[in-house]
């Protein structure tokens, strides 16, 4: 329950700096792992980015104080994080549905996001399928692109840039590049850009040897590796998968996971069907 703990520490971290400008590398100390990292198990566990989270959280915090005090809302805005009145009220709308001005007057209802506290179910009804691999150095070679992450979780960009890369002849090409271990083409996110609040996300195939030029290379550590079963059209299945790794393997396996990127593996010919098998790399300690 270590990963339990140590995400509820960076979250009381929050709620006690909700007025403060913190960092993603501040929040991630408290749970004693990267900020890459951090933010993804926040984004799997909660379906909200960490930016999202702290934004709500203090409009909540705001509407409270807006309705219960006399305060101008110029100061509340500075309060609250915003340059400017015009700001505070164009957020404090999109969140409440109403102006600052109208919330005042008790106008609308206003929509309030708790604290958040982290519970793991370890129900463990499914099983999941694993395997423990251990591997030397090993690249992977592709295409890369910064994609933009969405207010509750998602990334944006990842289905188009797949369609791209159909579409012009890169799938047919990486495939023909695999010649390791892994056998089917990869997706990859890395690099969490907290002042962009983005992603790197790779298309790419694990290949030994110079790649071509055109294509650039991504470069893996020797470690240790969970190599687990989807099994399902992937668009559902590897949202689930991932969710059920962070709530209920990991907590309940002597596992930690480290820093090096996850790999989603669509080995199946057709990773769509129903009934497809597709994997999913987790490097561990």
């Amino acid at each position: 329950m270590a990963m339990v703990e140590s995400l509820q520490e960076a979250i009381d971290y929050m709620e006690a700096h909700l007025l403060d400008h913190i960092t993603m590398e501040d929040i991630s100390k408290q749970a004693h792992v990267s900020p890459f990292h951090f933010q993804r198990t926040f984004m799997i566990l909660t379906d909200v980015s960490v930016g999202e989270y702290l934004r709500r959280r203090r409009l909540t915090l705001a509407a409270q104080e807006l309705s219960n005090t006399d305060g101008k809302i110029v100061d509340l805005a500075y309060k609250y994080g915003y340059d400017s009145p015009e700001a505070f009220s164009k957020a404090f709308r999109k969140q409440h549905g109403v102006s600052p001005r109208a919330a005042r007057k008790g106008i609308g209802k206003l929509q309030s996001y708790n604290r958040l506290s982290i519970q793991v179910n370890l129900k463990g009804a499914e099983p999941m399928k694993y395997q423990i691999v251990e591997r030397d150095a090993f690249q992977v070679v592709g295409l890369k692109r910064e994609c933009p992450c969405g207010t509750n979780g998602d990334v944006d960009g990842i289905p188009e840039f797949w369609g791209e890369v159909n579409a012009n002849g890169t799938v047919d090409r990486l495939s023909q590049l695999i010649n390791s271990d892994i056998k089917g083409l990869l997706g990859i996110t890395d690099n969490y850009d907290e002042e962009n609040n983005s992603i790197d996300y790779w298309i790419a195939a694990e290949h030994m040897g110079q790649g071509p030029s055109d294509l650039s290379s991504l470069e893996f550590p020797k470690s240790k590796w969970v190599v687990f079963e989807v099994h399902g059209s992937a668009p559902t299945a590897m949202p689930e998968a991932w969710k059920q790794i962070y709530t209920e393997w990991i907590p309940s396996n002597g596992y930690e996971v480290t820093d090096i990127p996850a790999v989603e593996a669509y080995t199946d010919s057709d990773p769509y069907r129903p009934d497809a098998l597709n994997q999913i790399w987790l490097a561990v300690k």
